[in-house]
C-alpha cells in the first residue's frame, strides 16, 4: 500500500476563459538496444504511458493543475500520483486544448481544457504510488506509442512536441560532438 495519497476534488482547480487548467508530462528514458552478439549498439529513447481507466488506449500522466502549486508541481505531482515516477522536468512542450466528455462542470460547462505538457527524463520508478491500484505502466519506443495513444491532443504532443524536441535535441549532441572532435 502506497503511503503517497492522490489529490481529488475540484475545489483547488485552476480555470482560464472557461477552460479548465490541466499539467502533465510525457515521463521518458534511455535504454541501451542490444545487437545479436550481445553488444549494446545504440540508446533508445522510451516514453512511460498508463493504462485509462475509462476505456481503451494508453495516457500519459495529466491532471488538473491546482491554485497551490506550479504548473511545473502540478505536471511532477501528476506523474508520482498516476504513474509512480519521479524524475526531471526537461523541456516544455506546449499547450493542448482539447475536451473532455467527463470532467464539465460549472466552472468549465464546455469540458474545455488546456494542457501544459512537459518532457520528464524519469530517475526513479515507484514500486509503491497513489493510483497503483487502477493504473499499469508501459515503457514504449515512440512508433508504438503514438499508436497506441488513446488522444489526439497527446499523440500531437508525443509528435510535434516531444518527437520534435527530443530529435533537434539528439542533432544538436551530435553536432557539438562533431565540432568537439574538429577542434
Amino acid at each position: 500500500m502506497s503511503e503517497l495519497v492522490a489529490r481529488t476534488g475540484r475545489h483547488q482547480q485552476r480555470y482560464e476563459g472557461g477552460c479548465r487548467l490541466v499539467a502533465g508530462c510525457i515521463p521518458y528514458r534511455y535504454r541501451n538496444s542490444v545487437e545479436g552478439n550481445g553488444a549494446a549498439s545504440e540508446k533508445i529513447v522510451e516514453v512511460l504511458m498508463i493504462n485509462s481507466t475509462s476505456g481503451p488506449g494508453l495516457l500519459f500522466p495529466k491532471g488538473g493543475w491546482e491554485k497551490d502549486e506550479t504548473v511545473e508541481e502540478a505536471a511532477l505531482r501528476e506523474a508520482l500520483e498516476e504513474a509512480g515516477v519521479r524524475g526531471e522536468l526537461k523541456h516544455f512542450l506546449g499547450c493542448y486544448m482539447f475536451k473532455s466528455k467527463t470532467l464539465q462542470d460549472e466552472s468549465c460547462p464546455e469540458g474545455l481544457c488546456k494542457a501544459a505538457m512537459f518532457a520528464l527524463l524519469v530517475k526513479e520508478e515507484l514500486s509503491s504510488w497513489p493510483e497503483q491500484s487502477t493504473r499499469r505502466r508501459s515503457w514504449l519506443a515512440i512508433p508504438e506509442a503514438i499508436e497506441r495513444c488513446r488522444h489526439p491532443w497527446m499523440r500531437k504532443a508525443l509528435e510535434e512536441g516531444f518527437s520534435k524536441w527530443h530529435d533537434d535535441r539528439l542533432r544538436d549532441t551530435s553536432k557539438e560532438e562533431e565540432d568537439i572532435h574538429i577542434s
